[in-house]
């Protein structure tokens, strides 16, 4: 959802005519993200901040940290990383899909062992 609403704002952004504080950040209001999911906009925030950031938020060999939900970016507010959220967005796809390769390999295998022992029984 987010990735779909802000990509156009994502490539807008050029150093010679910035649109933002930031090229990675971008800045998205989680008002209008919640009204498409039909939920709180607090829900979201919540979400974001407490929850994902937490989890995917990493320090740097610098000691940086690199958030994928920012409160605030210089002038910005409720930024996402958002490099960082189609990368995390691809490798839950890939999961999602190795997931359901395997569950329908296993239904497959399934079905064809159930037609054998039906086939075997009244053959």
């Amino acid at each position: 959802m987010i990735y779909k609403k802000y990509y156009e704002d994502f490539l807008n952004h050029s150093e010679d005519r910035p649109i933002r504080s930031s090229r990675i950040y971008v800045p998205i209001s989680v008002d209008e993200v919640a009204g498409e999911l039909k939920t709180d906009g607090d829900i979201v925030f919540g979400r974001l901040y407490y929850h994902l950031d937490e989890r995917y938020g990493y320090r740097t060999e610098d000691d940086k940290m690199v958030h994928l939900f920012a409160r605030e970016v210089e002038e910005d507010w409720h930024c996402v990383n958002f490099p960082y959220v189609v990368s995390i967005l691809a490798s839950l796809q890939e999961e999602n899909r190795k997931y359901r390769t395997a569950t329908l390999v296993s239904v497959t295998s399934l079905f064809v062992a159930a037609v054998s022992l039906i086939l075997s029984i009244f053959i």
